[in-house]
């Protein structure tokens, strides 16, 4: 019942918050038009870094979503949903970690997209995956609103701005394909 009544409360108090704020208001307004989109860091998943042993294809070598990241995702979906936005085009890191916030969002479809992949324990990767994801987002339509569920290290090399675990980052694309951060909110409790 006290796990419900928390769920509740946090609900209510993020519609509140995003119907009286006007700077979230015009985030979520933002993401709804051309050119904008959001970034998301996987929920919470405790630890430092992944396994000796980790591989991407094998869940049970990895940092996965603990009972708390696994509820912040389906907060996250709700507050999507609360702000208008009921479906996006959805995208992922291959890290379950990553995978699973974006599915639990419940905002539409996943893909897998390789470029959103951590680097953290191979920073020569770096550059090229930051490339790539950048002439991603140059030639996406950004039409419907779309998330890129990734990792601290992607989205700091992309935006400057290190983000907590679930934290949305507004972005907005620029004419000649860069980016600027035009606003976040922090999902952890």
């Amino acid at each position: 019942m006290r796990k419900l009544l928390d769920s509740l409360y946090l609900t209510l108090a993020l519609l509140i918050g995003s119907i009286g704020d006007g700077y979230a208001a015009n985030l979520w307004r933002a993401l709804k038009s051309d050119n904008h989109l959001v970034l998301i860091r996987h929920a919470l998943a405790p630890g430092y870094s992944d396994p000796d042993d980790f591989n991407v294809k094998d869940c049970n070598t990895q940092r996965n979503l603990n009972d708390e990241g696994l509820s912040q995702s389906k907060r996250i979906g709700n507050l999507f949903r609360l702000n208008g936005v009921d479906r996006a085009l959805v995208y992922s890191s291959q890290w379950c970690r990553c995978l699973d916030t974006a599915r639990m969002l419940q905002l539409g479809e996943t893909s897998e997209l390789p470029a959103l992949n951590s680097f953290f324990k191979h920073f020569e990767r770096e550059p090229f995956q930051t490339k790539e994801i950048k002439h991603w987002i140059k030639t996406a339509p950004l039409g419907t609103p779309t998330i890129l569920v990734s990792h601290q290290v992607n989205i700091s090399a992309l935006t400057g701005y290190s983000p907590a675990s679930g934290e949305i980052i507004f972005v907005r694309r620029q004419p000649n394909g860069s980016l600027s951060v035009i606003g976040n909110i922090p999902t952890l409790r």
